[in-house]
């Protein structure tokens, strides 16, 4: 993945346009289908009606209507089913599937290190705030079998960057309990781009054994912090943690140059 210093501008507004204007007929009517599932309230496991897949309905060939379905398929948002009983059906979209699509969106412009983290530092912290004193003992558990992986001493530079990402999964796994369900969705997908950066999975690979016993402490204090239901000690960790990350990937990346 190229860095962010030689990637090409995104683009500006003028241009969205241009791309917007772009658009395929199987990609409007699929945007008209999702609109009449949104105005008519199904949910998921709700059959389609087989009125509104009909050409004369969307004024459209059948060629581009299975366009059209092709990509609510792959979006995740339809499902079809064969045999008795078949038609086409509303699926749900998951978390996953749709961080990676977003990944993809970022794949060839990445955001800089600075923007990532000048968003985390905003998120993590209330994040961290949001769930003290209120995780179950499954949840806590969960965290706490995350540090667990990087405790030790690693023995091998493949251990280490595998207790790296460990880190990384500590707040994904921490997002994953938030009552705010997009507060949640957005600090894991800030995670995901960091691991897909080449100039971030690189720094990861370095060797730094300060840096795995920097991550701990903040860890376990933010643990306690949780645990006591001290939501204001939560979220000063966390920002302190941010931004000591923050500046150690600026600085590692500045030297990568």
């Amino acid at each position: 993945m190229p860095d962010r210093s030689s990637s090409p501008p995104a683009p500006g507004p003028s241009q969205l346009s241009t791309v917007l204007k772009r658009r395929k007929r199987p990609d409007i009517i699929a945007d008209r289908i999702r609109e009449m599932i949104v105005t008519h309230g199904l949910r998921p496991g709700d059959r389609i009606p087989h009125e509104w897949l009909l050409p004369e309905t969307q004024e459209a060939s059948r060629g581009t209507l299975r366009e059209a379905q092709k990509i609510l398929e792959f979006q995740g948002l339809i499902v079809s089913k064969t045999g008795p009983g078949g038609g086409v059906f509303v699926s749900t979209v998951g978390a996953d599937q749709a961080i990676r699509l977003l990944d993809n969106l970022f794949l060839f412009q990445p955001p800089s290190i600075a923007e990532i983290y000048a968003i985390r530092k905003v998120l993590e912290p209330q994040l961290a705030a949001s769930v003290a004193g209120r995780l179950s003992p499954e949840a806590f558990a969960a965290l706490q079998a995350k540090i667990r992986l990087y405790e030790a001493e690693p023995e091998t530079a493949e251990e280490e960057y595998r207790q790296r990402l460990a880190e990384l999964d500590f707040h994904v796994e921490l997002a994953r309990h938030a009552e705010n369900a997009l507060l949640g969705f957005n600090c894991i997908f800030l995670v995901s781009l960091l691991r897909d950066m080449t100039v971030c999975r690189a720094i990861y690979k370095e060797s730094n054994p300060a840096l795995r016993e920097a991550g701990l402490h903040y860890q376990i204090s933010l643990m306690r912090a949780i645990k006591a239901g001290d939501g204001e000690r939560a979220e000063k960790v966390m920002r302190d943690h941010m931004e000591a990350a923050e500046r150690y990937m600026l600085e590692r990346a500045e030297i990568r140059r």
